[in-house]
């Protein structure tokens, strides 16, 4: 593994990013969206509480991971730049970690003033310290796994839509699925409940870092990149 092309493709995906509207729209779109409830509960309904962020966030992940990533590689195989990119001593797999790190990386900067509501909550009640950790790590963890969903809906289409909507779609699976499991027969239910990325999340909110929780998180992030990579590397072929 080259670290310093993986560098430079996170560098270079990120930079334009911030060197178009894109990255400014999904920041203040995503934060305008959670204050408004945040404010809503805080104040309306004088719920001092950050719960709001953590149940919000992965229903505002499913639009925001596919646009912010719908681009990534399917734009660069429509206008011929990637057969560029992979003519030079660089790996497929160094394209989507470059690019996927990139996208992640922009969804942490999002996801960074959000602490200022728990610092409000803080300073006007009682903070629950170890479940806003727990919240946020799986924040972090779910926002990964819709990034690498998403980066390799890029991968397999030169059609930035096409892109979106399978992006979408898995993502959209992946954590409405538990909401099937009470209709589902036993040991079909322990299946669905464990891909449920929602059953694993709550989980982690709660406080509780499990292994299986962690294992389940890295092991969708590491198969979906693989993915991606492979698609890359058919095209090479």
């Amino acid at each position: 593994m080259n670290i310093a092309n993986i560098k430079t493709i996170f560098q270079k995906e990120l930079r334009s990013y911030f060197n178009s509207p894109v990255a400014y729209i999904v920041i203040v779109v995503f934060l305008t969206i959670l204050g408004w409830f945040f404010s809503s509960n805080l104040f309306l309904m004088n719920l001092s509480s950050v719960r709001i962020v953590f149940e919000l966030t992965p229903f505002l992940l499913l639009v925001f991971s596919p646009a912010i990533t719908m681009r990534l590689i399917s734009e660069e195989k429509k206008t011929g730049t990637l057969e560029l990119l992979m003519t030079k001593p660089v790996r497929e797999y160094e394209i989507v970690l470059g690019k996927f790190l990139a996208a992640f990386m922009l969804y942490v900067i999002t996801l960074l003033p959000t602490l200022i509501y728990a610092i409000a909550v803080a300073s006007v009640g009682t903070l629950d310290y170890g479940s806003v950790i727990g919240g946020y790590i799986g924040l972090l963890l779910v926002g990964a796994v819709f990034t690498s969903v998403s980066v390799f809906g890029s991968a397999i289409t030169e059609n930035q839509v096409v892109a979106f909507i399978v992006s979408f779609l898995i993502v959209f699976t992946l954590l409405m699925i538990d909401r099937i499991v009470p209709y589902a027969p036993g040991m079909l239910a322990t299946v669905l409940e464990f891909l449920s990325i929602d059953f694993h999340f709550n989980n982690i909110a709660r406080g509780v870092l499990d292994s299986r929780d962690l294992l389940y998180y890295f092991s969708v992030i590491g198969f979906t990149l693989f993915l991606g990579t492979v698609a890359l590397q058919k095209r090479r072929w």
